[in-house]
């Protein structure tokens, strides 16, 4: 089992900004859950290839500038539970699942 934790400023130039919403930008949760995924290959200590999302839910948007913080827990089962916060709120939860052995 393990852990890990990480501050990830979003850029005020993420290019998922454009579509994502031009008038009012939101970090899109696809954003959130590749960073998610990132840390987790950092905890693994490689890819984590043929994973998945076993649930993901997004409690709060976000923006450029924002500084977010990522906690990931690996479970005695395998899995990583990742939270992000920012500023005190809950911005998005989750898991990841390994593949089946």
């Amino acid at each position: 089992m393990g852990s890990a934790e990480s501050v990830w400023r979003v850029p005020t130039d993420h290019p998922a900004f454009a579509g994502h919403f031009p008038a009012r930008p939101i970090v899109p949760g696809v954003v959130l859950l590749d960073h998610a995924i990132l840390l987790a290959q950092g905890l693994q200590g490689g890819p984590v290839e043929g994973w998945r999302v076993d649930q993901a839910k997004f409690l709060s948007p976000c923006g450029p500038g924002e500084e977010l913080h990522f906690a990931l827990e690996v479970s005695a089962r395998g899995s990583i539970a990742f939270r992000v916060s920012c500023e005190g709120r809950s911005v998005a939860s989750g898991s990841l699942v390994p593949p089946p052995q």
